[in-house]
């Protein structure tokens, strides 16, 4: 019977569409495409990458921030954090199993079609004409390879622009936590000049009341001592807010954003740099928004010479098989090809589209080269000018306002300096001493700018 053929074409598309299927799980292309890539670039300071996506690796992640909370935070173990329970980051992740989604569909035969009809006779003694035919769209099948390698070009710049991300997270926890340390060792330095500026108070009242110092000298001491708490009030309020801008790149609440501590002191100033030349040239190897604009821009060269390459080829090729019932009981089979002939349409639009892409991709990569440059520039001599006025402070203010303290209370001592010199000179120290924690912190900060600058690994 005829009508078998049909049914063997029907199982023969189905196996083709079957074979046209591509499957799998978007965990790889983010292991390959975003956790390695920052590992890479991180090295021990980042610690795993990982997707939570709901599997067994949501109860390691949460076990392993919280046996990170338990020890003092250092900015280390904050992007550790970071990189494990980040929402934003996490729903960023997201985005690598959408272009993947798209990447598996592009792997995939179009459905066959399949049509029927049926012509029914004006009298009852004659059998209806059936009709029926099943079609594939044949140039679908023949460019398939061509449009997954595209879409894995896609899924590719898809996976560099979200490990950037990653790496921009890093370095933002870097900077709020380095602000956070700052302060709570500012608000050390702070609670002793506010100290000392109380006990100098207290000291010029007692001179006043003994008639030694003017009105003037009295006032002038009481708004230094309030002026000093004050600022101590300030930086208590503010070590809140940093608190907080802590959490929420971690992804802390509740107990855990109250229970943390950080480590009391910032990491020491390291005895060298690296030269502008080299952190220029690492960066324009390795940043990971440089490498999505490449391959941004090979998507683009791909698919233009794609539709160029098949801009005469007929836009809709369907092959099929197409069977009929007579009337009489005669079935006829046949073979059907059904052309969609590029006549009038040759693609010109399409192909002055993605030409006009192509360059403005290529120019966006070539802007981007000149500011990823530029940007490392900038921010190593930011690193470099803070790093000067750190040391500067550290080695030759700070001996000094200490050297002062001692020569003056050796001095006190002798009867040759009072009590109110000696309360000068120790407000003086710790003020240095506040000035050099506010530039040991801007040093850290922007050498986390220069990290980010250089795409990781510095």
């Amino acid at each position: 019977m005829r009508s078998a053929v049909v049914v063997r074409a029907a199982i023969f598309l189905g196996v083709a569409l079957l074979a046209g299927c591509t499957g799998g799980d978007p965990q790889g292309a983010f292991d390959a495409g975003v956790r390695d890539p920052v590992a890479s670039r991180l090295g021990r300071r980042g610690g795993a990458v990982v997707w939570r996506r709901g599997g067994p690796e949501e109860a390691q992640a949460d076990a392993t921030v919280a046996a990170v909370l338990r020890r003092p935070l250092t900015a280390q173990r904050a992007v550790q954090v970071a990189l494990l329970n980040n929402r934003t980051l996490q729903a960023a992740f997201a985005e690598v199993g959408i272009s993947y989604g798209d990447y598996v569909t592009a792997g995939m035969l179009k459905n066959p079609t399949l049509a029927a009809s049926g012509r029914f006779p004006d009298r009852s003694s004659l059998v209806a004409d059936w009709e029926g035919a099943v079609a594939q769209d044949f140039l679908n099948a023949l460019l398939l390879p061509l449009r997954q390698r595209l879409a894995a070009e896609q899924l590719r710049a898809v996976e560099s622009r979200v490990a950037d991300e990653t790496l921009k997270t890093a370095a933002e926890v870097q900077r709020a936590f380095y602000t956070y340390q700052a302060r709570r060792q500012l608000i050390d330095r702070l609670g002793l000049i506010a100290e000392t500026n109380g006990a100098a108070a207290d000291f010029t009242r007692s001179l006043h009341d003994a008639g030694n110092v003017s009105d003037l000298d009295l006032v002038n001491q009481q708004a230094v001592f309030s002026q000093s708490k004050i600022d101590l009030t300030q930086a208590h309020a503010q070590t809140l807010s940093d608190r907080e801008a802590v959490n929420r790149l971690l992804g802390l609440d509740g107990a855990q954003a109250s229970a943390w501590t950080a480590a009391k002191s910032l990491p020491p100033i390291p005895g060298r740099e690296p030269g502008t030349a080299a952190l220029e040239n690492r960066a324009v190897a390795q940043r990971l928004d440089l490498q999505a604009a490449r391959t941004t821009l090979a998507a683009a060269e791909r698919a233009l010479a794609l539709r160029v390459g098949t801009r005469y080829l007929p836009t809709g090729i369907t092959l099929g098989v197409d069977t009929e019932r007579e009337p009489e009981g005669e079935h006829i089979t046949g073979p059907t090809l059904d052309l969609e002939l590029p006549i009038f349409n040759q693609g010109q639009g399409e192909i002055a589209t993605l030409k006009a892409r192509d360059l403005q991709a290529r120019r966006l990569l070539e802007a981007k080269i000149i500011d990823v440059r530029s940007e490392v520039r900038a921010a190593r001599a930011q690193v470099a000018a803070n790093r000067e006025l750190a040391l500067s402070i550290q080695n030759t203010v700070l001996p000094q306002r200490r050297q002062v303290l001692a020569l003056t209370l050796q001095q006190s001592n002798g009867m040759l300096r009072g009590a109110y010199d000696l309360l000068t000179a120790k407000a003086n120290e710790a003020a240095a001493e506040r000035s050099y924690v506010e530039a040991w912190r801007d040093y850290w900060i922007a050498r986390a700018e220069l990290g980010r600058a250089v795409g990781g690994g510095y």
